[in-house]
């Protein structure tokens, strides 16, 4: 039997100069994230576009929801099967490609993982975790493009 589930949040745009949208050069691409008991996360959009590289933008944000499910599944996991995880870390890349017209769309990510863990661990073992999380990461589930997994580990 599935369970449904509600996710919120609030989004804020914070872009108004003054103008509007009266003009495309008018208004600036930022907005607020703004979730009821949690910090606000500060956005603009992609800085090929004019974005600030300094907030984040919806593709970081993807990119992170995506390595993040995979990460907590993995430790579930790992945890199962006797794999004793003691360090992780991701650099994931999201893949994109563009139109003429300015649409554009992900076509694929790596997740590059860095696994730290313990001596003695069976690294097929740990490795064939990856390959089950999409069947039940949420995230995962829910995007249009492949997920490869390009994960490297380290024996503590």
């Amino acid at each position: 039997m599935s369970r449904k589930h509600d996710f919120e949040a609030k989004v804020v745009w914070t872009g108004n100069t003054g103008e509007g949208t009266a003009h495309y050069k008018a208004y600036e691409r930022t907005w607020e994230v703004q979730t009821e008991g949690k910090p606000v996360v500060k956005c603009s959009n992609d800085p090929l576009l004019g974005g600030d590289p300094t907030l984040h933008n919806p593709e970081d944000m993807l990119i992170a929801a995506l390595s993040s499910c995979h990460m907590l599944w993995y430790l579930h996991m790992a945890s199962d099967a006797g794999v004793t995880v003691l360090a992780y870390e991701d650099d994931p890349v999201g893949h994109g490609e563009s139109e003429a017209s300015g649409a554009g769309q992900f076509v694929s990510a790596d997740l590059r993982p860095r696994i730290t863990v313990a001596a003695g661990t069976d690294l097929a073992k740990a490795d064939a975790i990856h390959s089950e999380i999409g069947k039940v990461c949420f995230i995962a589930r829910s995007v249009a493009f492949p997920v490869h997994h390009k994960a490297r580990y380290v024996i503590a």
